[in-house]
């Protein structure tokens, strides 16, 4: 019984050290090679990454290896990182670099939504995940509809809630480019979901 509370006493000390440590501390750390921010640092991204990288390359064991070499280029580049972008940011244009180049190589372009869905995200509490899916799945179908670069954007700005300027370093082309794509892609969305009879607001 003592270790068991002694068990969760230093689980629930780890989670709290989690918290409160800032992504760029734990990026600093990584640079000094330190294993226990790596594993900090994977434990609060690694779910919206994958989910990410699945939708980029609509195959789970490929965005399962992507995720584990954008992890991997993390460890090694962490003394390169310059803080000019959040540690989010960062992480994801390396995602997005990667699932670029395997869609290149194998001619990847599906969308597995229900996989990635059933993914659960640590950082959502029951309601908000409740609603996430609700909203989410109204719009699902009518994501699929859109091309790559829009499907992109949107992915980026509503569920991973990067700026437009964020986006645009993510996938590297001009904010007024990314302006343009997300305006083009949420006409298109909302037109679609209006054929389905759901308002607008949905998206």
């Amino acid at each position: 019984m003592q270790q068991s509370l002694a068990v969760s006493g230093e689980t629930a000390a780890w989670q709290r050290s989690v918290k409160i440590r800032s992504d760029e501390a734990l990026v600093a750390l990584i640079a000094t090679h330190d294993r226990n921010a790596m594993r900090d640092l994977f434990v609060r991204h690694n779910v919206r990454v994958f989910r990410f990288l699945l939708r980029a390359v609509g195959n789970a064991a490929a965005a399962e290896d992507l995720l584990n070499e954008v992890f991997l280029d993390v460890w090694r580049h962490a003394g390169r990182f310059e803080a000019r972008s959040k540690v989010s940011t960062w992480i994801l244009a390396i995602a997005h670099f990667k699932a670029a180049a395997l869609r290149r190589r194998r001619g990847f372009n599906q969308l597995d939504d229900e996989v990635a869905e059933a993914i659960e995200d640590p950082g959502e509490n029951p309601e908000t995940a409740a609603l996430k899916q609700s909203s989410y799945a109204a719009i699902r179908e009518c994501l699929t509809r859109l091309s790559p670069d829009h499907r992109k954007i949107l992915d980026l700005i509503y569920y991973h809630e990067q700026s437009i300027a964020e986006v645009a370093r993510i996938i590297g082309v001009p904010e007024n480019t990314v302006k343009t794509r997300a305006y083009y892609a949420r006409k298109r969305v909302a037109q679609l979901l209006a054929e389905r009879g759901v308002s607008r607001e949905a998206l």
